[in-house]
């Protein structure tokens, strides 16, 4: 039984071919494309004006050399927000519940922040790893902690968006066993299970949302320190 709950995180495959592949891009068939008319229809507009909120609230407190990355990260969250709300469909499989994607998302975007960092301020950058004001004897020690510190940050954005999905999902799947189970012999009980269920699977929608903007907005902070 144990063993049933953790099927769903693997990766599916047809024929020997993983399918992980498939789940990625068809999510992009599903965002309305730009039309040439001057009025566009309520869909559009909504995607718009999300699309600026979240510009508004992400680099609000960068500086002008940071709004380059305006279509990189935007692009970025509605993607993570899309698999993992389509994740939680039934007979699906989330992508953003492997690490190894996380990484793939994380590592290359964090290395390109720090890469940013010590070419443009390279003195700024090195002083990140040791506060301003530190007696000596503790120089040594804080320039090691500060270093770990540093390279951890990719590592603790894909373990974050992984947990919490991973998480979820075993949730529901234990909750939705437990509402099925004694439907037969305790329907007040089964009813009230699937109560509960109905209202963390809102939660995890929820949730799923927010991972997706915590990402990027700790990308985001990680460039601001960097630009």
């Amino acid at each position: 039984m144990m063993l049933s709950f953790f099927d769903q995180f693997m990766s599916p495959t047809y024929m020997g071919v993983p399918l992980i592949a498939l789940a990625i891009t068809l999510p992009w068939i599903l965002y309305p494309a730009p039309t040439s008319r001057w009025i566009n229809n309520r869909l559009l507009t909504l995607q718009g004006w999300f699309i600026n909120r979240l510009n508004q609230q992400i680099f609000l407190p960068i500086n002008q050399g940071g709004h380059k990355w305006a279509i990189l990260l935007t692009s970025l969250m509605i993607f993570l927000i899309t698999l993992n709300i389509l994740g939680l469909l039934p007979y699906t499989f989330t992508p953003t519940t492997q690490l190894s994607l996380n990484m793939a998302f994380a590592v290359p975007l964090w290395l390109a922040t720090v890469i940013i960092g010590m070419r443009n301020q390279p003195t700024a950058a090195l002083g990140h790893l040791l506060p301003e004001g530190t007696p000596t004897p503790l120089i040594p020690v804080l320039i090691i902690i500060e270093t770990i510190s540093l390279f951890i940050r990719p590592l603790a954005l894909g373990v974050r968006l992984t947990a919490n999905l991973t998480a979820g999902h075993l949730l529901i799947q234990l909750i939705a066993t437990a509402a099925f189970v004694p439907l037969q012999m305790m329907p007040t009980v089964a009813i009230l299970t699937a109560t509960v269920l109905f209202l963390l699977t809102l939660l995890e929608v929820a949730v799923a949302m927010i991972q997706a903007y915590v990402f990027v907005l700790l990308l985001s902070v990680y460039l601001q320190e960097n630009v």
